[in-house]
């Protein structure tokens, strides 16, 4: 037996050397007499589920019989007494195995209740649910914390490829992240039979992985390991977590099925760890955090030159910095179509660049039709991409098919339902749909799930501006200034309305924008809200021009009304591919 000298926690198992929980180094004790009695190893799946029992009777002086007492000489007995005797000794003996039988039920029985008689539990026939909780990085560095949240992630991908095994979506596990919870709590929110729980320490070169594979009806361990190696083996050891996990959750799988849960897309763990930082940031969705992404992707790219998930990640990195208007489409959509290409040229298989030039063919070549296919490739590809309905929703919306892009967005929202994203994007529909009040719930449910996602700040702004609660309007847009660290920006806008309300803050913004020019969309609905009909063209043209994200809303957008009228108006929608 085993304790660590960090949280007392006892291990039965000789083999750990570090706790399950703290990642301590064990120090060994000598047991107590009757503790082993009763235990179950739980540990990697080679080991047995057997129970080993073992019951010794305590030790006894010289000439004493445990089960008879002190020992006597007898005299030589006659046969009548030596069948009295063997009687007695018969009836001894029966009244004896069946105290000692008595005395092993107490036993398993007290052991079973004091913790000492460890049974592994069966779990579910077939576990078709599962959350992966978010690994906790126990590695002291918290520069590590993008290899805890990576492994999670890949993890989720890789067990997403078992077929009817439902994995929860990273949005919904994530909110976990940090907090302590209780496994049937979390499974009754989550809808889940099992929860995955890991542990990440770091012991030099070498990584440490614990994990648990729990029941999430009873609470009860199904399965638990330790998985010791070398950074350097980092790749290998995904797949082995995988396998591993897949056979605890007793799915048959085909050969085709283990080929895609074993699949890596580098064998060089370098380039994995580069390419999970890149995710890390990626999933901040900040101008800053998508650049840093992207250099990560460029270092995995140079170590291992057939990457393609790092090609497609790359691709769609470039296209966000000039969606969230930090770099003109000049510079950034050639690099974006050149990788996605590059992605699809090594693995055909992926359905991320696919949505990469989905973007392109909508906002660089003004082909509805062009994004359409790729749309469709790529959920043909991946089914559950929640991107991939929701850029469907996008292009339904422009074209005002709002039934057909509500239902696109719906079932994003079904597999990913606390995505802040695809909130903001669901209150976009109902707001262009006319159905102004909803799209209101729904956009300040998007700032408390996430009030670091400037998107939801600026839609909720437009909210305001439409409903004419201009003080709230204004602190939104200084909101969404505020989380893409413009402070000065947000100064000045509410200084603005302080000093002169609402017109104000109109020319104070349009002045700014038209400075920065980091969305001439926005700017050309500042002009109409002006009156300024002649820059509000103006500055439509130039959103075509550098291919503007906004830009699809043009035929839909109440801001637009001043304009629709105007004979300048029907070449612009012919220009961006919408039909009249």
């Amino acid at each position: 037996m085993k304790r660590c000298p960090q949280c007392n926690r006892v291990e039965i198992d000789e083999a750990l050397k570090f706790c399950r929980a703290d990642g301590a180094t064990l120090v060994s004790e000598s047991s107590s007499p009757g503790s082993e009695a009763g235990t179950t190893r739980l540990g990697s799946a080679s080991q047995s589920n057997e129970i080993e029992t073992s019951i010794l009777p305590p030790k006894t002086d010289a000439g004493i019989s445990r089960a008879t007492g002190p020992t006597t000489a007898l005299p030589a007995q006659t046969p009548a007494a030596t069948g009295a005797l063997a009687k007695r000794k018969t009836r001894k003996t029966i009244l004896v195995a069946a105290a000692a039988l008595l005395t092993l039920i107490v036993l398993v029985v007290v052991g079973v209740f004091s913790g000492f008689y460890l049974r592994a539990p069966s779990g579910p026939a077939v576990i078709s649910s599962i959350a992966v909780m978010p690994f906790v990085n126990a590695t002291g560095n918290a520069d590590l914390e993008y290899l805890s949240d990576g492994i999670t992630e890949t993890l989720m991908s890789r067990l997403s490829q078992i077929p009817n095994l439902n994995v929860k979506a990273r949005s919904l596990v994530f909110r976990y992240k940090g907090k302590e919870t209780n496994p049937q709590t979390v499974g009754r929110e989550l809808d889940v039979q099992a929860l995955l729980n890991g542990r990440v320490v770091q012991r030099g070169a070498d990584l440490i992985l614990y994990l648990e594979l729990v029941d999430a009806r009873t609470g009860n361990l199904i399965w638990s390991d330790q998985y010791n190696r070398k950074q350097t083996d980092l790749v290998s050891l995904q797949t082995d977590i995988a396998r591993d996990v897949s056979s605890k959750l007793k799915i048959k799988l085909t050969g085709a099925d283990e080929q895609k849960l074993a699949k890596s897309y580098t064998e060089n763990s370098e380039a994995y760890k580069l390419y999970l930082q890149g995710r890390y940031f990626a999933n901040k969705r900040t101008p800053k955090d998508t650049s840093r992404a992207i250099d990560c992707f460029q270092k995995a790219i140079a170590i291992d030159p057939k990457y393609a998930l790092a090609y497609a990640s790359l691709a769609l990195g470039y296209s966000y910095l000039t969606i969230y208007g930090d770099m003109p489409a000049a510079e950034t959509f050639p690099k974006a179509r050149q990788y996605s290409e590059k992605a699809i040229e090594l693995d055909s298989g992926l359905a991320e660049p696919h949505l990469t030039l989905g973007i392109l063919r909508f906002l660089q070549d003004h082909d509805f039709a062009g994004w359409e296919r790729e749309t469709k490739r790529a959920l043909e590809l991946n089914p559950n991409s929640t991107d991939a309905h929701r850029l469907n929703g996008f292009r339904l919306t422009f074209l005002g098919r709002f039934g057909e892009a509500e239902a696109a967005i719906k079932r994003a929202l079904e597999i990913e339902p606390l995505s802040a994203v695809g909130n903001i994007n669901y209150a976009w529909i109902l707001f262009y749909s006319g159905r102004i009040d909803e799209a209101e719930t729904e956009a300040k449910r998007s700032v408390e799930m996430s009030p670091d996602f400037w998107l939801s700040h600026f839609f909720l702004f437009n909210v305001y501006r439409f409903k004419s609660k201009h003080a709230l309007a204004v602190e939104e847009f200084a909101k969404n200034n505020e989380v893409r660290d413009e402070a000065e920006a947000a100064r000045l806008v509410r200084e603005s309305f302080t000093k002169g309300g609402w017109p104000a803050f109109l020319a104070t913004v349009t002045k700014e924008h038209a400075k920065v020019k980091s969305s001439p969309y926005t700017l050309a609905t500042f002009y109409a809200e002006l009156g300024d009909k002649d820059q509000a063209f103006a500055a439509l043209n130039e959103a075509i021009a550098k291919c503007d994200q906004f830009i699809g809303f043009i035929k839909v957008d109440p801001a637009m009304k001043p304009l629709q009228t105007d004979p300048r108006f029907q070449p612009l929608l012919r220009r961006v591919g919408l039909p009249e």
